[in-house]
């Protein structure tokens, strides 16, 4: 860990590959999982960064490593998945004897259960998991879940953590909070579930929040709420949000920046209105024609991406879309992996179409042909 004073904080966290609006950074990330059937892939070099008070999505198909990323960076990988390789740079901002004091952690290094990362995760760095109706623990009250994450990252009393967490829950918009506050699980609906999970991430105030799939199994009017609640909160907090999502919906209406990842890689990373208006990737191309669009005047048939993804265990040569690309490249595609490209300022994208060299050598082969 390299500590940091306000004055020197600037040229320091660049040697670290950081900028100062940045908040988190991953490079070369390697997560595997060690089975009996054979090793699987799950983020396989993801590199990416996140700017400080946005919010950044990352979208993808299931099974493409967007889960076990947030994962990776909270450090409670499952066995037998461990962090094979890569960097988890966060920078973080810390106020000591009344000055503000700017530190470096690459957080792979940092021992999973050791008492700095515990203060990181969930202090600092929250996340809402993917299944409201499965995260709670059904024995608990809601109260109890949300003082828990109070008293372990505060210097409170069990009475101020009690005001806290009903404090929160009014923030959230639940009703009645100091009634609801004596809850179990079982006794609130979906909605209400997921709101007291996004309490539970949010009451440190944590620098990083990550948002797993944070409306799934909702009906599309709660999902409208919570989408709106976590919006207002982001606004209000300054909280920075890393967005894990299939709906592309979601995206355009929360996100700044959006990474796509295919099989633990990222494929393609600009700003939100860049992925939708020029993507570059034949993926994200292929992701934004499977979609419905309101203004469509003609009965066209939706175009889903054929194919499915791979199974982990038996991953493609080359570049791991071909099977389902219709840029598909013989004897180049699938044989080697292509570059990760810049393409324009802010917009890098994984693909031959956009290698100089790979398009001097299709054209020489076409000639030759």
């Amino acid at each position: 860990m390299t500590k940091l004073s306000t004055h020197n904080a600037h040229p320091d966290t660049e040697a670290f590959g950081l900028e100062r609006d940045e908040i988190l950074r991953v490079e070369d990330l390697y997560v595997q999982f060690f089975t009996q059937e054979g090793v699987v892939r799950a983020v396989d070099g993801a590199s990416f960064s996140v700017k400080r008070g946005q919010v950044l999505g990352i979208v993808g198909e299931s099974g493409c490593g967007k889960s076990v990323t947030a994962l990776a960076i909270l450090r409670i990988i499952p066995p037998p998945g461990r962090i094979m390789g890569g960097k988890i740079l966060y920078h973080r901002w810390r106020r000591r004897n009344g000055d503000e004091e700017a530190q470096v952690v690459d957080l792979t290094e940092l021992p999973p259960r050791g008492r700095e990362m515990r203060s990181i995760r969930g202090g600092e760095i929250s996340m809402v998991f993917q299944e409201p109706m499965t995260s709670l623990d059904p024995v608990y009250t809601i109260g109890d879940q949300i003082m828990e994450a109070i008293t372990l990252h505060q210097n409170v009393t069990r009475r101020e953590a009690r005001e806290r967490a009903i404090e929160m829950l009014r923030r959230v918009g639940l009703p009645q909070p100091d009634q609801m506050v004596d809850s179990y699980p079982h006794q609130l609906s979906g909605g209400m579930r997921q709101r007291v999970m996004i309490a539970i991430a949010l009451s440190c105030n944590p620098s990083l929040l990550i948002a797993d799939e944070p409306t799934t199994a909702l009906d599309v009017t709660t999902e409208a709420q919570i989408l709106e609640l976590m919006k207002g909160l982001q606004r209000e907090m300054g909280t920075t949000i890393m967005l894990i999502t299939h709906n592309l919906g979601v995206v355009a209406e929360m996100c700044d920046d959006v990474i796509v990842m295919y099989l633990g890689k990222v494929v393609e990373h600009a700003d939100v209105d860049t992925i939708f208006f020029n993507p570059k990737h034949p993926y994200t191309q292929a992701l934004l024609k499977s979609i419905p669009r309101i203004e469509s005047t003609t009965k066209e048939r939706l175009q889903p991406i054929r194919g499915i993804v791979p199974d982990p265990y038996a991953v493609p040569s080359g570049c791991p879309f071909w099977p389902r690309c219709d840029e598909f490249m013989p004897g180049l595609c699938d044989r080697e992996e292509p570059a990760y490209i810049t393409v324009e300022p802010d917009h890098e994208v994984r693909c031959h179409l956009y290698d100089t060299e790979t398009e001097r050598e299709v054209h020489a082969q076409s000639s030759a042909g």
